[in-house]
């Protein structure tokens, strides 16, 4: 019994000494390097699309900041415009890599229905969409300013003025301007026609320009807003 202990004792010994200079020497396997890209080309390309991912979490985060009453409604507007207008000419940029930002997004499991509402559907800030009437303001200032805009938009058009780029400002403006002066109804007319024309701009490029039966379409909308506008401002009194 004691020669068989001993020789477990020796068989457990080798054992220890054969594996510890194997642990010692071991040297851990190195990671694949994993590359992006090959060219300059395809380096820009995925710049670019990380430049698009950062836009879409940035303007997710502002409209829930926003929902929040985290950041008040001029800093808002502020910064929605601008991260729109970068969706808008990255976007343009990227037309052929990301033809459907949705997929982009569903690809990345990007859970971001704030910021697709924003950016795809609206391409207005919610100050646009929803108005922002401030009870401390003069609502004839208000009045004022969206007369200011009807005629600026409409005169554009006279001045054969039919790119999207040219006439979405004017027509986002007034649409600001319009929701800010209190009383006026979701639902009413002025409102129904200058945003459905907003939506309409939104879905077309920036370079694109409106046919001659649009342009005069526009104008027309805009007239029966305007006079639809100045009798809820007549009634009102």
């Amino acid at each position: 019994k004691n020669e068989k202990k001993e020789r477990d004792k020796r068989k457990k010994k080798k054992k220890k000494k054969n594996t510890k200079p194997i642990m010692e020497n071991a040297v851990e396997p190195e990671l694949p390097v994993l590359k992006l890209y090959k060219t300059n080309d395809e380096r820009n390309q995925v710049d670019r699309m990380a430049q698009l991912y950062a836009i879409i979490m940035a303007t997710e985060h502002l409209e829930q900041a926003y929902i929040r009453d985290v950041v008040d409604a001029d800093e808002y507007a502020r910064e929605c415009k601008k991260l729109i207008s970068q969706y808008k000419t990255l976007t343009e940029a990227l037309k052929d890599e990301v033809p459907s930002v949705e997929k982009f997004m569903g690809d990345y499991k990007m859970n971001c229905k704030a910021a697709a509402h924003r950016l795809i559907a609206k391409g207005v800030p919610a100050t646009v969409e929803h108005g922002d009437i401030d009870d401390n303001k003069d609502d004839n200032l208000s009045v004022f300013h969206a007369v200011q805009h009807f005629i600026t938009t409409m005169d554009s058009l006279k001045l054969e003025m039919r790119a999207v780029d040219e006439l979405h400002p004017n027509l986002s403006d007034l649409m600001e301007s319009i929701n800010k002066v209190a009383g006026i109804p979701p639902d009413h007319d002025c409102k129904v026609r200058v945003n459905n024309w907003l939506l309409a701009l939104h879905k077309m490029r920036a370079h694109d320009e409106l046919s001659d039966e649009q342009v005069r379409q526009m104008s027309f909308d805009l007239e029966t807003a305007y006079n639809a506008f100045h009798k809820f401002i007549k009634d009102k009194k």
